[in-house]
């Protein structure tokens, strides 16, 4: 049986507060996710959620416990893993074509072309290759984002909130780019989200974790066939669990 890609035990991690004791805001996480799966981590604001996909990517330490992918400790960066932020992370005075080949210069040119133009068109940019940031709508630099991410084909995708500053509509067809993708490539996904249909919608599991310090509470299996779909039994069966591990009302 093949060992799990990201490997996560007993993971604590604080913050100093001058005058004041540390903040605690991880505690005791253990995890595993497997080769191409996709995990959501769901909780309230200040949960720790985004601090232990900075650790898992390498940006932050943590103060107890350990980090291993494909069973190496994480020490730092990686360029075999990706973290895509909320606030679109691209550069403002390079084009659409320009940053999805920023991380590609390894490549030969002919090569690093053909995935630029694969990419423009799989996140549906075609005609706006030259465009900088600023000439596109917020939906447009957030497909840029996630492109660039998927261009260079990481190992590991880390996502904290990627869609969440975008309106309902554009969030919607975003939520399924990312699920189509994903099914395409397999890349193995931790994602972070607030909203409860989202991690039902993408995640094969959702890790459900506490308010700060921030600890896994249940990790729910959503064994639903993709494409999924508001509404379904099982889809509301699943949404409702969720929600009352959340101690939210269940009624949906």
């Amino acid at each position: 049986m093949a060992s799990s890609r990201i490997e996560v035990q007993g993971l604590s991690k604080s913050f100093a507060r001058r005058g004041e004791a540390r903040l605690p805001v991880l505690q005791s996480i253990d995890l595993q996710v497997e080769p191409g799966e996709f995990v959501c981590l769901l909780g309230p604001s200040g949960c720790g959620k985004s601090t232990f996909l900075s650790i898992v990517g390498g940006f932050e330490t943590a103060d107890a416990g350990s980090v291993s992918i494909d069973g190496a400790p994480v020490t730092g960066p990686d360029p075999r893993r990706i973290l895509v932020f909320q606030e679109y992370g691209i550069f403002p005075w390079l084009s659409v074509e320009e940053n999805l080949g920023f991380g590609l210069q390894s490549l030969v040119p002919a090569e690093r072309a053909r995935r630029v133009a694969h990419w423009v068109e799989a996140v549906g940019l075609g005609g706006f290759e030259k465009a900088l940031p600023a000439a596109l709508s917020g939906g447009m630099r957030q497909r840029v984002a996630l492109a660039r991410a998927l261009a260079v084909e990481p190992e590991v995708l880390l996502m904290d909130e990627p869609l969440g500053a975008l309106d309902s509509l554009t969030r919607q067809a975003m939520r399924a780019e990312v699920a189509r993708l994903w099914r395409r490539l397999k890349p193995t996904v931790v994602f972070v989200t607030h909203d409860v249909d989202e991690a039902v919608l993408l995640a094969d599991r959702v890790v459900v974790m506490s308010a700060r310090p921030g600890r896994i509470v249940e990790i729910v299996p959503v064994a639903i066939p993709h494409p999924r779909r508001f509404g379904e039994p099982d889809y509301v069966t699943v949404k409702r669990r969720l929600y009352r591990l959340l101690g939210l009302s269940d009624e949906v």
